[in-house]
């Protein structure tokens, strides 16, 4: 899978994307990228909806990259058509 840049991801931020941090609740409150929600992999396609608008441009990050790549996977299977993965949380 692709990845976006952290200066890619941080312009798209910039313009109003979602940023979406996909690690456990503990790792959130243990340090996040600013102006991220937090919605752990595992619970995603359950919580997809509030992420609004399938068509709404989504940055997603985790620890290392491997959760991030899972969740733009499962965000695409279920119509999100505009999901960029920054991979882990270093590179912004």
């Amino acid at each position: 899978a692709v990845r976006v840049s952290g200066g890619d991801a941080r312009a798209l931020v910039a313009k109003g994307a979602t940023l979406l941090d996909v690690r456990s609740p503990e790792e959130f409150g243990g340090g996040h990228i600013d102006g991220a929600i937090n919605i752990p992999v595992q619970e995603l396609v359950g919580r997809a909806g509030e992420l609004g608008n399938k068509v709404e441009q989504i940055v997603v990050y985790c620890q290392s990259g491997g959760r991030s790549a899972m969740a733009k996977r499962l965000l695409e299977s279920n119509g999100f058509t505009s999901v960029h993965d920054l991979g882990g949380i270093a590179q912004w």
